[in-house]
C-alpha cells in the first residue's frame, strides 16, 4: 500500500503572499503552523510501517518542498498536478482531499495521513486493510455543533447520495487516524458526485465542504469497511503540556498519536515545539530514506 500526506509550511513567504493576495484576511496560524515534525512522521512510517511502498507528499508549490527532502524517494505532488486550475490557489484541506485519487501511480490501497498523525509502535498491514476492505472505527452522530462535524455530515450525506440511499438524520464519522482508502472506490464516488464536489469546493473551509471522509463513508456504505478501531491516542495541546506529550512520544501506549494544534501564544508554541521535537529525535534518531 501507499501513503499520502498533505502538508503546508505556513512560514513560507511565497505561500503567505498568495494567501494574503487571494484571501484578504488574517492567517489562522494554528491551521498552517509548521511544527517541524514531518520528518519524524516519515521516520515513523519507515520504521513502524515497513509495508508502505511509496509515500506521496502533497504540497501547493515547489517552495513548499522541505529543503531536507530526498525527492527521489519522497514523491512530491503539487496541487496543480491534481486539482483543477480554476480552484487554485487553495488553502482548504477539504477541497484538496477531494482530488487525492488523481495522484499518478497511486496504489489501489492507500492511507491518507494528516501531518499531525504519528505511528509510534509497530503496525501490521492488516491494521488498515483486510481482504480488500479498509479497517477503521466508525461512530454515529445526530448533532453537528462545529464546522468539522458539519463537514463530516456533508461527507456522509454525499456518500449516501452517490449510492442512491435515502438521506438520514444520523451521520457517520470515521476515526481520526490515517484513513484507509481504495483508489477504485474514490474514483467511482468522484465520478458520480463530481458536480456536487465542484459546487462545494472553496478556497477556504466552509461548513458545506465534505471532508476526506466522503470516500471512507462511500466505502463503508458499499460494504468495503471493517468497522474496527485502530489503536490511537488523540492529544490536544490545549490540555496536554509539552512535557506530557514528550513523555507519551517516548513511552507510547497506542500505535498512533494524533497531536492536535490549538491557538496559543508564540512563547508557549516555541516551548512546546522544542519539547516535542526533542522527544521525537530520541524516538526516531535515524534519518529515513525520505531525507537527503
Amino acid at each position: 500500500m501507499d501513503a499520502v500526506i498533505t502538508y503546508v509550511d505556513g512560514q513560507d513567504p511565497s505561500w503567505r503572499a498568495d494567501y494574503e493576495k487571494y484571501v484578504g484576511k488574517p492567517l489562522l496560524e494554528k491551521r498552517f503552523r509548521d511544527w517541524g515534525t514531518l520528518k519524524y512522521l516519515l521516520r515513523g512510517i519507515e520504521t513502524r510501517m515497513p509495508f508502505v511502498r511509496n509515500v506521496f507528499l502533497v504540497v501547493s508549490s515547489e517552495s513548499q518542498i522541505p529543503n531536507w527532502a530526498d525527492t527521489e524517494n519522497l514523491h512530491i505532488v503539487l496541487h496543480r498536478d491534481i486539482i483543477p486550475e480554476d480552484l487554485l490557489p487553495v488553502f482548504n484541506s477539504c477541497t484538496i482531499e477531494m482530488f487525492l485519487h488523481r495522484i499518478p501511480n497511486l496504489a489501489e490501497e492507500f492511507l491518507y495521513f494528516n501531518d499531525d498523525m504519528f505511528p509510534l509502535l509497530s503496525c501490521e498491514s492488516t491494521d488498515f486493510f483486510r481482504d480488500g476492505r479498509g479497517v477503521i472505527g466508525i461512530s454515529r452522530h445526530l448533532l453537528s455543533r462545529n464546522m468539522y462535524k458539519d463537514q463530516c455530515r456533508a461527507a456522509s450525506d454525499m456518500a449516501r447520495k452517490a449510492l442512491g440511499m435515502r438521506k438520514s438524520p444520523i451521520f457517520i464519522r470515521p476515526q481520526h487516524i490515517p484513513s484507509p482508502m481504495l483508489l477504485s472506490s474514490s474514483k467511482m464516488a468522484f465520478k458520480v458526485l463530481e458536480k456536487d464536489i465542484l459546487a462545494t469546493a472553496s478556497r477556504l473551509r466552509t461548513s458545506e465542504n465534505p471532508n476526506q471522509y466522503l470516500y471512507v463513508d462511500y466505502m463503508y456504505f458499499s460494504g468495503k469497511i471493517i468497522p474496527e478501531r485502530v489503536s490511537n491516542k488523540h492529544i490536544s495541546q490545549k490540555v496536554w503540556s509539552g512535557e506530557k506529550i514528550a513523555d507519551y512520544i517516548l513511552n507510547p501506549k497506542s500505535k498512533f498519536a494524533c497531536i492536535n494544534d490549538v491557538e496559543m501564544p508564540d512563547e508557549k508554541y516555541l516551548t512546546m515545539r522544542d519539547a516535542i521535537i526533542k522527544a521525537f529525535e530520541k524516538r526516531f534518531p535515524n534519518k529515513s530514506r525520505f531525507e537527503s
